[in-house]
């Protein structure tokens, strides 16, 4: 129970190996729904085909016998719409609610009549009763069709993706990990669609933010809202250092460790290490936006980088990566590469300061690349 009259149908999907299809979720997924209970009903989305007999269950029992007068499609992708027709089909009265985009996308999934749906935009308002929702466009928070909902009685504000985390419900795990790795994975490209959703919610206000993914936000809202800030705008939230490695042989792996412990030695805050080959990329790519220095250390290969750390730039690139501090280690026995295929990728991102002290190692580490790797770590602290 949210509150008094709006309540929490959403599921937990434990089964799940994949967060759509490349996201490892080793404490699965959670599928928000809510329902407001006023003179008129409204749902607010469904959830993934996956679990909607689970679902259709948990609304039967909160309607308690009533019908639901509105569905509000807050976002058509498919984790929180693909259960929209099972949901009609059961309820054919039901008027859908969204926006222009919602019905043109939404189409794209099921063969639906959409005559009698209800559209919105910006800045109206629909009466419930007691309950009056207000619609905020949201558009790329991450898709084009997304919006927000806000219900000025209860101050309650539907969120869509935004706010949501990796996890289940019941998963005993701290909000901000799974938040900042499901923000920067799904959401980080969008910085500055966030942005502007940020000021329209300033203008708000809101007492509980309902989420599509993890759980309902109701206390400290300034500290989640902060955090989606501080991530939209790409400033680094961390004192630290993170060195993502990709190792042919493990010597350049050796290189990376070794400027860790000197790192350490010489009073960094924090160092934080991933394998590019074996640790899970979305949180190597979690890391990357988190500090707002980084060292990429790879083994050169067919005269450019090895393609573990090839692919993890172009996922930075993807994700607009900016406004950070790059330290270069390369090992090529005889054609060394690495270095000058990743400030080729590196160049082509906003705000990105290479350090001049890059190490080039041939082979295993020696004396003097330990000096080398001494004065990388001077030249990042």
């Amino acid at each position: 129970m949210i509150t008094d009259d709006i309540l929490y149908i959403g599921v937990n999907d434990k089964d799940i190996d994949l967060f759509e299809g490349q996201y490892i979720v080793p404490n699965g997924m959670s599928y928000n729904s809510y329902v407001i209970l006023d003179n008129k009903i409204a749902v607010m989305d469904t959830v993934d085909h996956r679990k909607k007999e689970e679902y259709l269950a948990k609304l039967e029992t909160a309607l308690d016998g009533r019908c639901p007068d509105y569905l509000v499609v807050s976002h058509v992708e498919p984790d929180h719409a693909s259960s929209v027709k099972a949901f009609l089909e059961k309820y054919p009265s039901t008027q859908l609610v969204g926006n222009a985009k919602t019905f043109q996308m939404l189409a794209q999934y099921f063969d639906l009549n959409f005559d009698s749906a209800l559209t919105v935009k910006e800045g109206d308002v629909l009466s419930l009763g007691r309950h009056e929702l207000h619609f905020i466009m949201t558009p790329m928070v991450h898709w084009p069709e997304v919006m927000f909902t806000y219900d000025s009685f209860s101050k309650v504000l539907f969120s869509a993706d935004a706010f949501g985390k990796f996890g289940s419900l019941d998963a005993e795990e701290d909000w901000i990990c799974e938040a900042r790795r499901y923000y920067f994975n799904i959401v980080g490209k969008f910085g500055m669609p966030v942005q502007t959703v940020l000021k329209k919610a300033a203008g708000l206000d809101i007492q509980i933010i309902c989420p599509l993914h993890g759980p309902v936000l109701t206390e400290n809202l300034g500290y989640y809202l902060d955090k989606y800030n501080l991530w939209s705008s790409y400033e680094p939230e961390s004192e630290g250092v993170f060195i993502a490695y990709a190792s042919l042989h493990g010597n350049t792996a050796d290189a990376a460790n070794k400027l860790k412990d000197l790192l350490t030695a010489k009073g960094c805050p924090k160092v934080a290490v991933a394998d590019l080959a074996r640790d899970d990329m979305a949180e190597a790519l979690e890391d990357a936006f988190r500090y707002g220095k980084i060292v990429l250390a790879a083994s050169s290969y067919n005269g450019s980088v090895m393609p573990f750390m090839e692919d993890f730039l172009h996922h930075l690139k993807g994700k607009n990566y900016q406004k950070r501090t790059v330290a270069l280690i390369e090992n090529g026995s005889w054609a060394p590469s690495a270095n000058r295929t990743m400030t080729e990728i590196l160049s082509q991102m906003k705000d990105i300061s290479i350090l001049d002290t890059a190490v080039t190692i041939r082979g295993t580490v020696k004396e003097e690349n330990l000096k080398e790797l001494s004065a990388l770590a001077d030249a990042l602290l």
